[in-house]
């Protein structure tokens, strides 16, 4: 009788790769997990109970065959299980390192709700994809055939690079505009190199170069850009994200010292390509030697108090206004934030600013948590008189991210927006009430997660292929 290789989660621990000590990764921006080897890779994979109801993939976004590609990785069928993961998802190795799984699909394991543990699935679906890469297995795009049609593409983060990738396998022709110098958006420019690596994102868009994409970079797109490259493609896929930080109106809110949290990561990150950055070399954008405090509880501003202490502050407090139960952010990354010496003050708001030309403390009120509000989480509700300052010579503000006014930078007053300035665009498809005219990712959604970005762009694109398809059918009649 053949041996059973799944199902071992009652003999095998969970166990994830070996993380780097504290104090040794605070000091670089590297990736601070170890790679599996093969072995424990299997090992880990062999733990799925193979459910007959997957409920990891029926909460990922991409509904990846997560028990497939395990099953194949337990019995060392590595190609195929890579294969089955690029099936659904155009980049497995980035969703691997950034996806919050905790909240997806390794919190939705039916094994973890059983008390086992979750198998590890973001980990072991890095190793598929770094495995897939070294051994050549990951190669360009090359379509069965070439088609006439073109799509214009606004915006390089991974909502347009998704779709980019599934309009040349199918022959489309697919040009990439963007504003940065290098594709990826937040991948390359907002995320920190200790989360995801910079070659990592590199590959991927030098892949679709060789697979055939056009990128038209340092790119921006105002009305007569926009009205070009509409003239210019058979349909057009707005991708830009949402880039406009929100601020705080308080006293004192102007001071020198007060930064946003996009710019911050953004300076840093450059500086990691060896970009000439001067805000960053005058001290501007730099924690080095200075008390930071961190206002928000999100990812973004996981990745702000993290960057913060690789650089060199001297202290680094993130505020929040609710607990740690109720944050938006990972609850991985705050573990990891304060293993490398983040303090952490929950139930905490600023109401102001302290200082004369420049920022020095944070005006804090507690606060406690009340009645659900109307997203049904508790409203926190502040304490009185137990106020105080916290000093701070950089503040960073983590508060989320706004679209930017579209319909008057692309000069397209009938872009229909929401009255929070998203694009209307249809579910699914992406298609706007504009002939030929597509949106996806962020800028449909709000700030959302890249893995969310990946489907609207995959399902984009599907759809345009449809609609192709169809006028080609009609026009061969």
């Amino acid at each position: 009788m053949a041996k059973q290789p799944m199902l071992k989660f009652v003999q095998i621990d969970r166990d994830m790769p070996a993380k780097r000590d504290a104090t040794v990764r605070r000091e670089d921006f590297d990736e601070i997990y170890a790679e599996y080897a093969a072995a424990k890779a299997e090992e880990q994979a062999s733990r799925c109970s193979q459910c007959g109801v997957p409920y990891c993939q029926s909460h990922c976004p991409l509904h990846n065959n997560i028990p497939d590609w395990l099953h194949l990785t337990a019995t060392g069928r590595l190609e195929e299980a890579y294969a089955t993961s690029q099936a659904t998802n155009t980049f497995p190795e980035i969703c691997g390192r950034i996806c919050p799984q905790d909240r997806l699909c390794e919190g939705n394991c039916v094994i973890e709700q059983s008390g086992h543990g979750t198998v590890t699935i973001g980990s072991v679906e890095k190793y598929i994809t770094d495995t897939a890469w070294d051994k050549g297995w990951v190669l360009p795009n090359a379509p069965a055939r070439e088609r006439g049609e073109s799509v214009g593409i606004i915006g390089a983060g991974p909502g347009g690079l998704a779709a980019a990738d599934m309009l040349r396998k199918a022959g489309v022709q697919v040009t990439v505009y963007d504003r940065y110098d290098r594709a990826g958006g937040l991948l390359m420019y907002g995320i920190p190199g200790f989360k995801l690596e910079k070659d990592v994102v590199q590959r991927r868009n030098d892949l679709l170069a060789d697979g055939g994409v056009t990128f038209e970079l340092n790119c921006d797109v105002d009305a007569a850009k926009f009205a070009e490259i509409r003239e210019k493609h058979d349909a057009v896929i707005i991708a830009t994200g949402v880039y406009k930080s929100r601020d705080l109106a308080m006293p004192g809110s102007g001071l020198a010292g007060i930064e946003k949290a996009i710019d911050f990561l953004t300076a840093s990150n450059r500086k990691s390509f060896g970009d000439a950055v001067e805000d960053f070399d005058n001290g501007r954008l730099n924690a080095e030697g200075k008390k930071v405090v961190v206002i928000g509880g999100g990812d973004t501003a996981m990745d702000c108090v993290r960057t913060s202490i690789r650089q060199g502050a001297t202290s680094v407090k993130c505020l929040y206004r609710r607990d740690r139960a109720n944050m938006p952010g990972s609850q991985r990354e705050t573990q990891n934030a304060e293993e490398e010496g983040v303090i952490f003050e929950w139930l905490s708001a600023p109401k102001g600013f302290t200082g004369d030309d420049s920022v020095n403390g944070v005006m804090v009120q507690k606060m406690r948590l009340g009645q659900p509000d109307a997203s049904g989480r508790q409203a926190p509700e502040v304490i009185e008189g137990a106020d105080y300052v916290e000093e701070a010579d950089l503040v960073i503000k983590a508060l989320g991210f706004e679209p930017e006014d579209l319909p008057t930078l692309f000069g397209q007053p009938d872009l229909p927006v929401t009255r929070w300035g998203t694009v209307k665009a249809a579910f699914q498809s992406g298609e706007t009430e504009m002939e030929g005219v597509y949106a996806v990712g962020d800028i449909v959604r709000g700030a959302s997660l890249v893995v969310w970005a990946i489907k609207d762009g995959r399902d984009c694109a599907e759809a345009i292929l449809k609609k192709l398809d169809a006028a080609s059918a009609i026009a061969a009649e």
